[in-house]
């Protein structure tokens, strides 16, 4: 199969999937329960969201595995049990996606505040090895490294794929626009540190997701392509921002919303496009209708 950097240069801009956490909810995971064990117990489920975002149009389907590493999985008694979830779930994901679509196995940050010392940045290379080796085995091609805020758990994310696998690597972090009116992760760290840190720490794509609406998100992919003119660049955005409604939290920017940003994000240097908190495959349905039309 060709890498993600060959399906790129074949032309046009790629369409990723969107949330898992959104549509696991609506197939019946409840509060508590541990997202990532669906894909032990209900597999059919996990299989059927994976399928219905290549129905829509995705080129590249993630791994329902985004709280994968020992340390978020030990707050459900599941920290033995890293390798076979992450082998299912990346399985999984390799069974939808067939042999036409990449496979981007999730890896989120660990929760650990490297700072207050809860654990060392060994701790975390070995956790994120653990889980990487597993992805790689159940058949991902890609790791995508997601929602990060730090850069040092990002580096030891990126390291750890790099010298345990040869799966490309993608790492994307979360922004939210301060007082100042500036991106920043919750670490204070900017679009262009991010950038310029990723690619130097072996990642192929870099990009951002979450925390923003695909309309925010222009922002900040044209702060990251001012730095990195030749990344290709990954967006996962929300649909919208989130509001509470009755004690739960909905987004509620439609498809026609999301495709409607389409043009500014590719003019602004996205080369990917995908979403997160709150899409669904309709959203990408008509993400991947722009974007092709676009092109």
């Amino acid at each position: 199969m060709p890498s993600i950097i060959q399906k790129l240069k074949a032309g046009l801009p790629l369409i990723s999937d969107g949330a898992w956490g959104t549509m696991l909810q609506q197939s019946g995971l409840t509060p508590g329960e541990c997202p990532e064990l669906w894909c032990l117990t209900h597999r059919d489920k996990v299989l059927a969201i994976a399928r219905a975002y290549v129905e829509a149009g995705a080129d590249m389907i993630e791994t329902n595995s985004f709280g994968g590493t020992r340390y978020k999985l030990e707050f459900f008694g599941l920290a033995e049990r890293v390798r076979e979830i992450n082998l299912a779930a990346a399985a999984i994901s390799r069974e939808a996606a067939g042999p036409e679509r990449l496979v981007l196995g999730s890896m989120g940050p660990t929760g650990k505040m490297l700072l207050m010392g809860d654990v060392t940045p060994d701790d975390l290379y070995q956790a994120f090895k653990e889980q990487a080796l597993a992805l790689a085995e159940g058949g991902a091609d890609v790791a995508c490294i997601e929602t990060m805020s730090d850069l040092e758990e990002a580096g030891l994310a990126l390291r750890a794929v790099r010298e345990n696998t040869t799966l490309e690597a993608v790492c994307t972090l979360t922004f939210e626009r301060n007082t100042k009116g500036e991106y920043r992760t919750m670490m204070g760290v900017s679009p262009t540190q991010a950038a310029e840190f990723c690619l130097q720490q072996g990642a192929q794509v870099i990009g951002a997701n979450c925390g923003n609406g695909f309309d925010a998100m222009v922002d900040v992919v044209r702060e990251m392509r001012a730095a990195a003119p030749q990344a290709p660049i990954l967006v996962h955005a929300n649909a919208g921002a989130p509001q509470s409604v009755n004690g739960q939290t909905v987004f509620n920017e439609k498809p026609a919303d999301a495709a409607a940003r389409v043009p500014a994000l590719l003019e602004a240097g996205a080369n990917i496009i995908g979403g997160c908190c709150g899409t669904t495959p309709e959203h990408i349905a008509a993400l991947a209708a722009a974007v092709r039309s676009d092109g």
